[in-house]
């Protein structure tokens, strides 16, 4: 068994590669009191091109935060994200321009992430006219955007509230995609839709990537989605990964008491089967103030004495299946 420092990584040569990756929020508690909340705590992964690597955890875990480090949207306090094989710095203002490009977010919430005051064409030309896009060239990349997206040239002229949730939530794809990014993070991208029209856009997001080569960065806390868009999964709680490995591998073969209680709550299809989730005792620990150790052990089943005393690295008990667990350090 042999200690990694980060995830395992596809033989393909990593488009983004994430390494010890950290961020902290200050906040205040009271009269002055004030706390820190670790909301990513060394989180290192990697995505190859044209893949899809999954985010998943409880709410809270940090899977939105990490999204917004990746992007420049948020200051990381520390660690290191290379794309292409180079380390990103957004503190230079044409670096940062250039890498707009190559790296673009579809957001939760379908409607608040477009203005309200502007066209579907001007929402989706925006970017475009930001990095020096002629006007002609913006109607006629807004047209075929739509078109790829399932929508019609004339939704152009619409506004967003005009439109449907499923609607929105196209626009902003073709939005994300107008700069032919290479990285596209979706984040939460279909959790404000029906069933009916999450299965749709997911669909619609498989045939963008055939079709423009994307990778995709997918963060959700539907397992079933998960599942079906991810070729690599990446577990989180309270701000640190606890089990990574192939979407096949995770689903089939979870490790980690916590991917196992995850796994145990998806609803089953079969009425004749009627599994009982695994129970995790307590609640989950405030980021103010985590559990010392491995932070998931005031709610573990299997918790040792040395779980409290370190954190357990992740490690790799099988091949390219890695775990933070001390019931795989000692060959359990």
């Amino acid at each position: 068994m042999t200690t990694i420092a980060s995830t395992p990584t596809c033989a393909n040569t990593p488009l983004l590669r994430v390494r010890d990756l950290r961020k902290e929020f200050k906040v205040r508690l009271g009269f002055r009191k004030a706390g820190v909340v670790s909301a990513v705590d060394g989180v290192s992964f990697s995505i190859a091109a044209g893949q899809t690597l999954g985010i998943v955890g409880e709410s809270g875990c940090g899977k939105s935060t990490t999204a917004r480090l990746l992007l420049g949207l948020l200051d990381a306090d520390g660690g290191t994200v290379e794309f292409e094989g180079r380390e990103l710095s957004w503190s230079n203002r044409l670096t940062r321009k250039r890498l707009r490009r190559s790296m673009q977010m579809v957001f939760q919430d379908p409607y608040s992430s477009l203005n309200p005051r502007m066209s579907i064409r001007e929402n989706i030309g925006f970017p475009m006219k930001v990095h020096g896009y002629r006007k002609q060239e913006r109607a006629e990349r807004v047209a075929t955007l739509l078109e790829q997206v399932g929508l019609h040239r004339n939704h152009a002229f619409y506004f967003p509230h005009q439109l449907s949730g499923g609607q929105r939530q196209r626009v902003n794809i073709a939005r994300a995609l107008a700069l032919e990014p290479q990285l596209v993070v979706c984040d939460e991208a279909v959790s404000a839709l029906d069933k009916s029209i999450q299965a749709q856009v997911l669909n619609l997001l498989k045939d963008l990537q055939l079709q423009m080569q994307l990778t995709y960065l997918f963060i959700s806390h539907d397992l079933n989605v998960v599942e079906y868009m991810s070729d690599r999964v990446v577990v989180m709680y309270l701000g640190q990964v606890v089990e990574t490995c192939s979407s096949e591998e995770l689903y089939r073969n979870p490790l980690h008491p916590y991917t196992r209680a995850l796994l145990s709550a998806i609803p089953k299809l079969d009425p004749d089967s009627t599994p009982v989730p695994l129970q995790l005792a307590g609640e989950v620990p405030s980021p103010i103030n985590p559990p010392s150790g491995c932070r998931f052990r005031t709610r573990c089943p299997h918790a040792m004495a040395v779980c409290a005393t370190e954190r357990p690295a992740l490690r790799r008990p099988v091949p390219d299946h890695a775990v933070a667990c001390y019931l795989y350090e000692a060959g359990g």
